[in-house]
């Protein structure tokens, strides 16, 4: 096995077939995003990464570019018998995956970061002994649970001022982040042998030191920290699931399960494609009553005669084709204690009202918001939240892709985000509506219902992310003429906003330089530095 850099002509004049599915940009991990100092050149047009190719750096348009420093995608060339190093295999709408290695991509999850965070700075974060090079630094390694995670301080910004990272968190300098080591992706091309990273996995080296990294240490870490199963074990057994086939299998053994993650994560679809026929019970809308049965008074007999609840007659119905069929309970933290009572009651017993029993083939599934994400979001009472397998649902730009070519997601939608991954997810400020999976998802019915109309898109996901959306596409061509801004919307434009700016400026030449600059300059003295400064090191590049 090898590393080797692809050439401008598989990337963009012949590209492999991979790649004319999924498109040639990628995602930045969070390791990337942290270790790559954004001088102007890394992100400009749009917040795309700089390639290093065999015959230059380019950007993900394949025009050349003057970059020292870039973000690398790894592409792997595999020699005779290594495919079997390989794990997780899978081909999803006629691309092609597969998983090597572990390195510390990702940022912790944000439910466990307090407790790292605590247990690091008294010193009692357990240590394993191992070490990890990643990029130029090595890291310790250190275990909490079951997760393997490294301690990043992070010694630069970016123009913005901080780094924003996958799931929206935002880091300034000095903060120290915990990385965890997961199983690197790669899409993988079986004719030719060869793999390439689905994210931009690291950055902060120049070419030679990048070269000398990615055929010496970073294949010695990837191959040590393959993992698997133990030699020669036929006691048990030790798979790798993925958050659908983790459900599926818990489902199968009768196990009830609980799907956290936040709104638009896909909770509900992932029950869907284990069973379309599902029963989905959304507990906000329900109480006691509704989820027992009623009692009603019969005065012919005179008697209480209990009447069953109109889901579990449905369920009876639907179960009667002896398949299982799952009961999902959505939104259960957001339903009142109360009602978490008679829930458990039910998972605990599989009896309703203590009368009527579940059919046998029934499966309990349960979902719901984090608190933090909800303000009408209820803890889960102990004894309830121990009834269940807890599956944490993360979507992130790559593993939604799979799912988005197999729906017919709008190809505009796909390729911005591809480039753009934080906007997958934004802040929920209740000011305006904010962007999450299932909120692109209604974009892209609303682009292909209007033949690509992009003035659909504010009411949707919000102006900023209508904004960026807008600017990616545009960014493709040169950018000749700049649009008229008046003082009063200059003086509403982020920070963030500005420097994007200042940077389509850099893009202008000629005449309209003299232009450009008039604008940065009205944008503050702080963004003429900027401008100035980077453009003064183009022209020496």
């Amino acid at each position: 096995m090898k590393s080797i850099f692809l050439s401008r002509e598989l990337l963009f004049a012949k590209p492999l077939p991979c790649l004319r599915r999924v498109g040639t940009a990628a995602p930045a991990a969070d390791l990337a995003l942290l270790s790559t100092p954004d001088d102007g050149f890394l992100y400009e047009s749009g917040g795309g990464i700089n390639y290093a190719l065999a015959d230059g750096c380019v950007d993900r348009f394949g025009r050349e570019g003057n970059c020292a420093v870039f973000a690398l995608r790894p592409a792997l060339l595999l020699e005779e018998g290594e495919e079997k190093l390989l794990s997780r295999v899978r081909t999803d709408g006629g691309v092609t995956t597969a998983e090597f290695g572990r390195f510390p991509t990702t940022i912790l999850d944000e439910s466990l970061r307090d407790m790292a965070r605590r247990e690091y700075e008294r010193g009692t974060l357990h240590a394993t002994g191992r070490s990890i090079h990643a990029a130029l630094a090595e890291y310790e390694v250190y275990q909490l649970g079951a997760k393997e995670l490294i301690a990043f301080e992070l010694n630069h910004c970016g123009a913005a001022g901080y780094v924003q990272l996958s799931d929206g968190s935002a880091v300034a300098e000095g903060e120290v982040v915990f990385l965890e080591l997961r199983p690197v992706r790669w899409l993988y091309e079986r004719s030719m042998g060869l793999l390439i990273s689905c994210q931009a996995l690291f950055g902060g080296l120049d070419r030679t030191e990048a070269e000398a990294y990615l055929s010496g240490a970073f294949l010695t870490e990837l191959t040590q920290n393959l993992g698997g199963d133990p030699a020669g074990s036929e006691d048990f057994c030790l798979r790798e699931h993925d958050e659908l086939s983790l459900i599926r299998a818990y489902v199968d053994a009768d196990i009830p399960v609980f799907l956290h993650g936040l709104s638009g994560d896909g909770k509900s679809d992932r029950v869907r494609q284990i069973d379309p026929q599902a029963l989905d019970i959304e507990l906000v809308n329900e109480n006691p009553e509704t989820i027992n049965g009623r009692a009603i008074y019969n005065e012919a007999r005179d008697e209480i005669v209990d009447v069953k609840p109109v889901w579990l007659v449905k369920l009876e119905r639907l179960c009667e084709d002896g398949e299982n069929h799952i009961l999902f309970f959505d939104e259960l933290t957001n339903a009142t204690k109360q009602t978490q009572s008679v829930i458990f009651k039910i998972v605990l017993e599989r009896f309703v009202n203590n009368r009527w029993p579940l059919p046998k083939n029934a499966r309990i599934v349960a979902a719901g918001n984090d608190r933090s994400e909800s303000s009408a979001a209820h803890d889960l009472a102990e004894p309830l939240f121990g009834r269940f397998a807890h599956v944490y649902i993360r979507t992130t730009v790559e593993n939604w892709m799979p799912w988005a070519i197999r729906s017919r997601i709008n190809p505009f939608v796909m390729e911005f985000l591809a480039n753009n991954d934080l906007y997958l997810r934004t802040p929920y400020t209740g000011a305006e509506p904010n962007a999450d999976p299932r909120r692109w998802e209604m974009v892209s019915k609303a682009l292909d219902s209007s033949g690509n109309d992009f003035s659909l898109l504010a009411p949707l996901v919000g102006h900023d992310a209508a904004d960026a959306f807008v600017r990616f596409f545009r960014a493709r061509e040169q950018i000749s003429v700049l649009g008229s801004y008046t003082d009063e919307e200059i003086a509403r434009l982020s920070t963030a906003r500005r420097y994007q700016l200042a940077q389509q400026c850099l893009a202008l030449s000629g005449d309209s330089r003299r232009e450009a600059r008039a604008l940065v300059r009205r944008l503050g003295e702080e963004f003429l530095a900027w401008y100035d400064y980077i453009l003064s090191r183009r022209e020496k590049g």
